[in-house]
């Protein structure tokens, strides 16, 4: 991987979940990174630890604040976003203006900087909506599934668009179902591992048999940066997923027989989602092909490192589950 020595570098969203762990692989190659974030959702402790990063407080639909920190920047990744799908049920017109609009207003400013040379967009699988063929390469349909889903489209399309009617640099990653350590919401690991790590014999899930495509946080970052230094990825939508799928409901058993224990599964009719996306499967073959990236950590080691975490910090999300709309 080309280094990144002294490089500026603004990561939107980077005190959150995945934006960490980019800040993280980012200071080890020594780059001069601001993170700006809302901390709606991310954490200062999660980036407390590095001593080469700036820390900027701000929103991404606010003209003056995003103005200001892409200033002298010279390479942009954005992760910042509204990440949480049952949200979206009730705040749509929210994720619009941070999802979309924010992202408009954060590549409309890049553009128009004098320095920034390169600007990374992270979008979602979420995207694609239910597996139609499998192993889904970025020539799959889109049919979003969620008000979620659509915004990061609209981003998506933004950004595609942009780049083309002004010749400037962008890539979009599609991450599939990113999971780890720094955790900031309910997802469906945290979620199984915290019942479990509460002794529960039982555990009480929705759609066990919707299948994901599950990707340690460390691999996702380094296809994010290695999006940053590759020229070639410049204009291209690159997949990053296992390209192995697994049933929730097997998931949550694997999960418990790490931890050498026996459980019995519960479905519970309010967890399931409105318009659920039942399969994603990644064709990482273009990411191979373009930025030389493929997945090196298994599902069992990087859910082992992701329970460790769990047991060791205490994790407290922003509600407890509520239920969907309707229910």
């Amino acid at each position: 991987m080309a280094k990144l020595d002294e490089k500026k570098v603004l990561a939107t969203g980077g005190a959150g979940f995945l934006g960490s762990e980019v800040v993280r692989q980012l200071c080890e190659q020594n780059a001069d990174v601001t993170v700006l974030d809302d901390f709606s959702s991310g954490k200062i402790e999660y980036i407390n630890e590095f001593d080469n990063v700036r820390v900027v407080k701000g929103d991404i639909c606010d003209d003056e604040t995003v103005s200001n920190v892409i200033k002298d920047q010279e390479l942009v990744i954005h992760l910042a976003a509204l990440p949480f799908i049952p949200d979206c049920y009730y705040h749509p017109d929210k994720f619009f203006e941070v999802n979309a609009m924010g992202t408009v207003n954060l590549m409309w400013k890049a553009i128009r900087s004098e320095t920034v040379e390169k600007f990374v967009h992270i979008s979602s699988s979420e995207v694609y909506g239910t597996a139609k063929y499998v192993p889904m390469d970025e020539e799959h349909h889109t049919l979003p599934h969620s008000t979620y889903a659509v915004s990061k489209l609209a981003a998506d399309r933004a950004v595609f668009t942009m780049h083309k009617e002004h010749g400037f640099p962008a890539v979009i990653i599609r991450p599939f179902n990113s999971y780890g350590p720094n955790v900031t919401e309910p997802y469906i690991v945290p979620e199984i591992g915290l019942q479990l790590l509460k002794g529960k014999s039982e555990i009480i899930l929705g759609n066990v048999d919707a299948s994901r495509d599950f990707t340690y946080v460390e691999d996702t970052a380094r296809g994010i940066i290695l999006a940053l230094v590759v020229e070639k990825a410049v204009g291209e939508t690159i997949n990053l997923g296992s390209g192995v799928d697994i049933k929730i409901r097997d998931l949550a058993l694997l999960m418990s027989s790490i931890l050498g224990r026996a459980v019995t599964i519960r479905f519970d009719p309010g967890r399931l989602r409105p318009y659920d996306v039942n399969k994603l499967v990644c064709n990482y073959s273009k990411a191979q092909k373009i930025l030389g990236w493929e997945p090196k950590f298994s599902l069992e080691h990087g859910l082992t490192k992701t329970l460790e975490w769990l047991k060791q910090n205490k994790v407290e999300f922003r509600r407890p589950f509520a239920g969907w709309p309707g229910h």
